[in-house]
């Protein structure tokens, strides 16, 4: 079968990508299923449904506690009530935004590759998925992080006679009920289940590195200076770390609420994990019938491997979303867009970038 062309593919259907495909309409291109216009766009999502990686999140991760929610562009997020399960609320609010608009996301459609059709620099990249394979002048990545769960490795760590899981196999506090808990992890998922389970459990809390806590509030000048950091990784091809490496923890309601029981204690990074618990640098042995790892994620890239654009180091060389060494592929929600508002505003860049690269074309036609 040949492959279908079409103007621009967007790989990923949660913030980043509707913020793309948003762009994108405004900017008068249309959904190639509608045919209609000069030019088209399609959106491809692994996911069953609308939602990102919101349709995921643990049912007890409630509106009020969700940490970083941002509206899509043009359309606010509707009043909910702050006890309701986040994995109801906003999955329910992007469905609402595709029919609003008309986006035609296409799911579920599992992108495999992305690669070059040829060695022009201005030819199309195809992109392979279980079905189709589409012929683009241009791809907007924006497949988050939420399918890479990261797992650290310790020496006996496949010799636990306990359960071992991650944050995004999370499900409810309960199933830990009268059970000896170790959480791993620094992050604002970390401190929020440890003041979740907390209550039902007992916790022990472990860090590579003393969170550092700040009293004040996460102002501009900190935002900024955080983003120009990740900014900068990714220019050169780092891995992009994360915001909370830049500027700290921030004192959350539920930071507060762990500290006032007296369970946000923090211990140091186990060296081995044993059958019945984990060694601790001291020599130490901590009980464990559960490991959590709240460890964080990884860009989910993978399919962009016949690219050959990860550094040596482990990243891709990005800047102002734009992959340095494929211009005419864009990271989208990967380094300093990795937060909603990011991601909102990446979209639209690249939508720009993308129409001053056609206007560039056409110049150049008319001057040849």
């Amino acid at each position: 079968m040949d492959p279908v062309p079409v103007d621009v593919v967007v790989i990923g259907g949660g913030q980043a990508g509707l913020s793309a495909a948003y762009h994108l309409q405004h900017r008068g291109f249309t959904p190639l299923r509608d045919g209609a216009g000069e030019r088209t766009y399609v959106v491809l999502d692994a996911n069953p449904a609308p939602g990102g990686a919101w349709q995921h999140r643990w049912q007890s991760l409630r509106m009020a506690t969700v940490n970083g929610i941002h509206e899509l562009p043009g359309h606010a997020v509707p009043p909910a009530d702050p006890s309701a399960a986040s994995r109801e609320v906003l999955p329910a609010y992007f469905a609402d935004y595709e029919e609003r608009f008309a986006l035609d996301v296409r799911r579920p459609v599992r992108v495999t590759a992305v690669r070059r059709a040829d060695e022009d620099p201005a030819g199309r990249l195809l992109v392979e998925t279980d079905g189709a394979t589409f012929a683009a002048r241009h791809v907007i990545n924006a497949t988050g992080t939420w399918t890479r769960p990261f797992w650290p490795r310790y020496p006996g760590q496949e010799r636990f006679r306990g359960r071992q899981l991650h944050v995004a196999d999370y499900v409810s506090a309960d199933e830990f009920a009268g059970k000896r808990v170790v959480i791993v992890g620094a992050g604002v998922s970390g401190v929020q289940l440890l003041d979740e389970i907390s209550h039902v459990a007992d916790t022990f809390w472990v860090t590579r590195c003393e969170p550092d806590w700040r009293e004040d509030d996460f102002d501009i000048p900190a935002r900024v200076a955080a983003i120009a950091g990740v900014e900068d990784r990714v220019r050169r091809g780092l891995p992009p770390g994360s915001v909370i490496s830049v500027t700290g923890m921030h004192w959350t309601p539920w930071a507060r609420a762990a500290q006032a029981r007296g369970v946000l204690v923090r211990h140091p990074m186990f060296t081995a994990i044993e059958e019945d618990g984990v060694r601790m640098p001291d020599g130490s042995f901590e009980p464990a019938d559960v490991i959590l790892w709240a460890t964080g994620f990884r860009p989910a890239l993978d399919h962009l491997a016949p690219l050959h654009l990860r550094t040596p180091e482990g990243g891709f060389r990005v800047e102002n979303g734009r992959s340095i060494d494929e211009p005419r592929l864009f990271l989208i929600g990967y380094g300093p867009s990795q937060s909603t508002v990011g991601a909102n505003r990446a979209g639209r860049d690249a939508v720009r970038a993308i129409i001053a690269d056609e206007a560039d074309e056409t110049a150049g036609a008319l001057v040849a």
